[in-house]
């Protein structure tokens, strides 16, 4: 059986959703959990090989991120269910069905790790409200919810990983710090 037939699968149950919003949003869902399980693994790939100096605090992140996206692979497999869908939870599925890159596995070092996950992040962020959008459109509120849900912390997480990139905007090129405009105003004074 087609991954295509599979996804369109429904089993009957009691939910008053008709069959083909069901249909619809359990084919978003599928989306998600191929995502889902593909940005964990490639969470995992970062907790795995990071090195560098800040080794042990992302080492640690990277792990906790992982964690938090095994629980939304869970959540959104068995919300396909309760639709009566079949959830799409394999690797091979996971991996040909998701809408992220392939993770670099010439990173190393920490930076390199926090890019490369900022990058994932940020798409998989993209999806998960325009679902939120989509499954509201549909009217299935209880699915638009789960997707909030998993937005609020992904936004979240992007942003921790985004603040391990940026830098002090008062620090120059050297390392030292800058002066601005208002601190020579006040020296004046």
């Amino acid at each position: 059986m087609s991954d295509h037939k599979l996804s369109s699968r429904l089993f009957s149950t009691r939910i008053d959703i008709p069959t083909d919003v069901r249909v619809q949003v359990v084919s978003i869902l599928n989306q998600t959990l191929a995502a889902t399980l593909d940005l964990k693994t490639q969470t995992k790939q970062a907790h795995w090989n990071v090195k560098g100096t800040d080794f042990y605090q992302l080492h640690e992140l990277f792990d906790e991120l992982a964690g938090e996206l095994e629980e939304y692979v869970d959540l959104v497999a068995e919300r396909i269910t309760a639709l009566g869908g079949y959830a799409l939870g394999t690797a091979r599925i996971a991996a040909s069905n998701s809408i992220l890159p392939e993770f670099p596995f010439e990173a190393i070092d920490g930076k390199e790790h926090v890019t490369a996950l900022a990058d994932r992040f940020a798409p998989y962020a993209k999806h998960i409200r325009d679902a939120i959008a989509k499954t509201n459109d549909l009217g299935d509120a209880d699915t638009a919810d789960i997707y909030t849900e998993i937005s609020r912390t992904i936004d979240k997480r992007l942003w921790f990983l985004e603040a391990h990139l940026q830098a002090s905007p008062a620090k120059a090129d050297n390392g030292a710090a800058t002066t601005t405009k208002t601190q020579k105003t006040a020296a004046v004074r």
